[in-house]
């Protein structure tokens, strides 16, 4: 009996430490989308301006860095709780990465454009960059609440 009540508890222990774990996640990967939406809107404005494009490679770095490992920000369990992911995002886990591998190709060509410091170039592969994030946030995330 005694064995039973200790299995309980730590069975309900480890329920509680997943459920604080996926939490630290989803606070993770917000505060990554946020800081990430921050590097995009100072790219925009140095766009914006036609200013030089060249210090923006360390942003799009930056920017590159994080959706290089995104996965990693959605495991299995992280789904519920103070987040806007959809479960297509582990349902069709394919889908998820050919999302995640387009922005960071389209992160790519940012980066070489505003290397170059060609305003035209860096503005085009800054939509593109945009046009995947929109498709993932369109199959990927919920819209506001």
């Amino acid at each position: 009996m005694k064995a039973w009540i200790l299995a309980g508890a730590a069975c309900a222990a480890l329920g509680v430490a997943s459920t604080a774990i996926a939490q630290d996640v989803i606070t993770a990967r917000r505060e990554g989308m946020r800081a990430e939406g921050r590097q995009m809107e100072a790219i925009k404005a140095v766009i914006d301006a036609r200013g030089d494009t060249r210090p923006i490679v360390e942003r799009v770095d930056t920017i590159t860095g994080f959706y290089r490992d995104l996965q990693a920000l959605y495991p299995v369990g992280s789904g519920t709780g103070q987040t806007r992911a959809l479960p297509a995002i582990w349902s069709d886990p394919a889908g998820f990465e050919a999302a995640r591998t387009n922005i960071v190709g389209a992160l790519a060509v940012l980066r070489s454009a505003a290397a170059s410091g060609d305003v035209a170039a860096t503005a085009a592969a800054f939509n593109q960059v945009g046009a995947g994030c929109a498709a993932c946030h369109r199959g990927y995330r919920a819209a506001a609440r």
